[in-house]
């Protein structure tokens, strides 16, 4: 009999850490899976979570897939589903069914410097290829972060961010001056050119809020990078995660089979939709 594609594996809230708190609180979750039942995954994937009772949701994975004994997904609160999830505690059971979508082809990058551009909860989706590259350091060249939020009291994964200071260079940013900020204030974009970092052999990554994503990419044009050197992830648009719903279709493409991960090179010829 062929595996049943909507079932679920049962996992185990085993952490919950408060990244952002108030009206954008976003939390991040590591579960596990009793009886080793997890599956594997490739940096840009998802994962469909169900909160029994109130429904599901396409999230991407934020481990890297060099962490074999949990997954972890950080979430920020804007529906009915997230809601219940960031009402949830330690050793509570979800529903978790994946991975789905397309990866970041990191094996591609080695030998290569690293610009990881990210704005908001965006920060998750690249979070895997962060982990992982710096897990295996040697493999790449120089490896550049860039991150922002509305405030100092937005930015996720903040003391991971500050003890990455060895092995990266870290640009933060907050959108406006505020009284002991002792980073960039402005947008990201906009930190991205004025830090000025060379395309030579080098691969951008980025993802954040739609409006960002598309300066970035402006900016990184305005600095030489080609279209082949840029990678973006619109997981926003999935759905269902196996390109039956509909809701991912942009021009030509369903998301969930096609995606979510493109260079700009694929992304630009879309409808910008996303």
């Amino acid at each position: 009999m062929t595996e049943n594609v909507y079932l679920p594996k049962l996992a185990r809230i085993a952490s919950i850490k408060d990244e952002v708190v108030g009206a954008r609180a976003i939390k991040t979750f590591q579960v596990e899976f009793p009886d080793g039942d997890m599956f594997e995954h490739e940096c840009g994937q998802c994962a469909m979570i169900s909160v029994f009772g109130k429904g599901e949701m396409m999230i991407s994975i934020a481990s890297s897939p060099l962490v074999k004994d949990y997954k972890q997904f950080s979430i920020m609160r804007v529906g009915k589903v997230t809601t219940a999830i960031h009402a949830m505690k330690v050793g509570d059971v979800i529903g978790v069914r994946g991975p789905y979508g397309n990866k970041f082809p990191v094996n591609d990058w080695k030998g290569k410097n690293l610009v990881f551009i990210g704005g908001g909860c965006g920060l998750a989706p690249i979070w895997p290829i962060i982990q992982t590259a710096v897990a295996q350091r040697s493999d790449f060249a120089n490896i550049t972060v860039f991150y922002g939020g509305r405030s100092s009291r937005d930015i996720m994964y903040r003391a991971e961010l500050e003890k990455l200071r060895g092995v990266a260079d870290v640009h933060l940013s907050v959108d406006q001056a505020e009284e002991g900020w002792e980073g960039y204030c402005g947008f990201v974009p906009a930190n991205v050119m004025s830090t000025g970092v060379a395309p030579d052999n080098a691969i951008a990554i980025t993802c954040g809020p739609p409006i960002m994503i598309k300066y970035v990419i402006q900016n990184l044009k305005g600095l030489g990078f080609a279209d082949e050197q840029i990678y973006t992830t619109i997981e926003n648009k999935m759905k269902c995660g196996i390109g039956k719903c509909g809701r991912c279709n942009v021009g030509k493409d369903y998301v969930c089979v096609s995606g979510p991960v493109y260079s700009w090179a694929q992304l630009k010829d879309l409808p910008q939709e996303y």
